[in-house]
């Protein structure tokens, strides 16, 4: 009888374990200003995550959401402590500004609240050092998301390049951006902070700087650069009149170099990387199509071309990705693309770049962080 008791009592258990990490992410969403916002509400569609709330004083704003998405307006709070009291979530998403990624975490992190910001980590390696030191104290997964991550090609490019298919990494470029945030008509809410230094840490250098920052130490396997040299052009002077809008940024390593272009001057939108081994390049020319030419001779080549279907789930959806995180069905392994570990080398990167820029000479990094 003991012994059936016990049974029920452990079957009871695992049911509900099982109940646990199959229910949807019950997650919040903090702010309203930036446009990835649209990404959690049509990935909620899926079921991996159901959103608790969300946060965004800006009344008018918040209604032009409810409206699109039909959510009620009881979901809609004024603060991030109003939001947690009233529906207690799991996880939060931030979608502010830069400037305001910190302080979600110092809210958030003492709660046992789990948080992934939108690309970059932080304004700058200070304020992201104390996030780090928050997430580890409280012990919550403290993710950073860009769009590039959930790309089939940039993660056929790094399994080709790990297999030694081009032979050793020589170099890599890596492009991204637009005709610039007015020129592609983005919300006054989202431009007025995209070209404000204070909120978002920089233009261009900022904005997608990071894309090939966090990408390069991927692939990298978190290689720490040797030096970084940027420069940046302020091209549009009557869109940016405070922030770059064109930058350069050139990453030394001991054996290849890596050249970022981030800009807000391309004609044509784009997010590409050029992967340069001994024996030939990977081309991944957007997130589904790649290209692969093989050295033939002096300037010939062989190319084969192929179209890449989605990541299997939840490798295709970043709050899908975030909710697996949380209930222990994927483990992220050091340095990917998603991870604090990354992200913070990608801190220092865009600090030195700046700071490359401003004073005109190449910054060398420090060999590594205690």
């Amino acid at each position: 009888m003991k012994s059936l008791h016990l049974l029920f009592i452990l079957v009871v258990s695992l049911n509900a374990v099982k109940a646990q990490t199959s229910a949807p992410l019950h997650i919040g969403v903090i702010g309203l200003t930036h446009t990835h916002v649209h990404w959690i509400f049509n990935s909620e569609k899926r079921g991996e995550i159901t959103i608790a709330g969300i946060v965004e004083p800006n009344k008018e704003l918040a209604m032009r959401y409810a409206q699109q998405y039909q959510f009620p307006l009881s979901k809609l709070y004024n603060s991030i402590e109003e939001l947690v009291t009233a529906q207690k979530p799991e996880a939060v998403a931030a979608f502010g500004t830069i400037a305001e990624h910190l302080k979600v975490v110092e809210t958030c992190a003492p709660l046992g609240i789990h948080v992934m910001v939108e690309k970059p980590l932080a304004l700058n390696v200070k304020e992201a050092i104390k996030m780090q030191s928050l997430a580890a104290r409280y012990n919550i997964h403290l993710l950073v998301n860009y769009e590039t991550t959930w790309y089939p090609t940039v993660h056929k490019a790094d399994e080709l390049l790990q297999a030694d298919s081009v032979g050793s990494l020589v170099q890599l470029i890596i492009r991204d951006g637009h005709r610039g945030p007015k020129e592609i008509g983005v919300n006054k809410e989202f431009l007025d902070w995209l070209i404000d230094p204070v909120q978002n840490g920089g233009g261009a250098i900022t904005d997608f700087g990071c894309y090939g920052a966090n990408i390069a130490t991927w692939m990298l396997r978190g290689k720490r650069p040797l030096s970084v040299t940027a420069v940046t052009q302020q091209l549009q002077r009557q869109n940016n009149p405070l922030v770059d809008d064109e930058a350069t940024i050139i990453l030394l390593y001991e054996d290849c170099k890596v050249i970022i272009q981030p800009s807000w001057n391309w004609p044509i939108g784009r997010k590409d990387m050029e992967v340069y081994g001994r024996r030939g390049v990977i081309y991944a020319d957007n997130r589904h199509d790649l290209r692969v030419r093989m050295a033939k001779g002096y300037d010939g080549f062989t190319e084969t071309t192929e179209r890449l279907p989605e990541q299997a789930a939840p490798y295709d959806d970043p709050f899908a990705f975030f909710a697996a995180v949380i209930k222990k069905k994927v483990v992220m392994q050091p340095y990917d693309l998603s991870s604090f570990e990354n992200n913070l080398l990608v801190m220092e990167i865009l600090d030195a770049a700046r700071k490359s820029a401003k004073s005109g000479k190449t910054v060398k990094l420090k060999k590594g962080r205690k």
